[in-house]
C-alpha cells in the first residue's frame, strides 16, 4: 500500500513543478511592424512611411522620395516573386536603451518578420524598431 502511494506521490510531482507561470515574450514591436506592412500591402504608401521613426518635420520632397520608393519596393516585388500575400510574426528581441548614468531613457526591438511570396518563397527579415511615446515605428 505504501509503495502505491508512493509512486502515485511521484506520479503527481512533474505535474507540480509544470503548473508555473510562463511569462509571455513582448511582442508588440513586431506587432507594430506586421501592421504597418499589412497597410502596405493593402497599397497605402503613406500610411507606411508614416509608421517610420523620422523627425516630426522632414521636407515634402524628402517624404513624396520615401513614398516613391515605398511603392516601387512593392512593384519589385509583384514583378519579381509574384508580390507579397502574407506577413508572419516570428519573434521580437527588446532592448532598453539607456542614457550614460545607466538610467532607461526608451525602448527598441527587432522584430522578425516572414515575408510570404506569391512564387511560394518566404523570406525573413529583421525589421529595427524603436518605441516613441508609448508607440513603435520602423527604423
Amino acid at each position: 500500500m505504501r509503495n502505491l502511494v508512493l509512486i502515485i506521490c511521484l506520479g503527481f510531482l512533474p505535474l507540480l513543478f509544470s503548473c508555473h507561470k510562463e511569462e509571455k515574450p513582448d511582442i508588440a514591436a513586431a506587432i507594430a511592424a506586421k501592421e504597418y506592412y499589412d497597410i502596405l500591402l493593402n497599397g497605402n504608401s503613406e500610411q507606411f512611411v508614416r509608421g517610420m521613426y523620422l523627425p516630426d518635420t522632414i521636407p515634402v520632397s524628402y517624404r513624396e522620395q520615401l513614398v516613391a520608393n515605398v511603392k516601387m519596393f512593392v512593384e519589385n516585388m509583384k514583378n519579381e516573386h509574384g508580390g507579397i500575400y502574407e506577413i508572419r510574426v516570428v519573434n521580437c528581441i527588446n532592448e532598453n536603451i539607456k542614457n550614460a548614468k545607466g538610467e532607461t531613457i526608451g525602448r527598441k526591438a527587432t522584430a522578425f518578420l516572414v515575408m510570404c511570396f506569391g512564387d511560394s518563397l518566404n523570406e525573413e527579415v529583421a525589421v529595427p524598431m524603436v518605441e516613441r511615446n508609448g508607440q513603435w515605428f520602423m527604423k
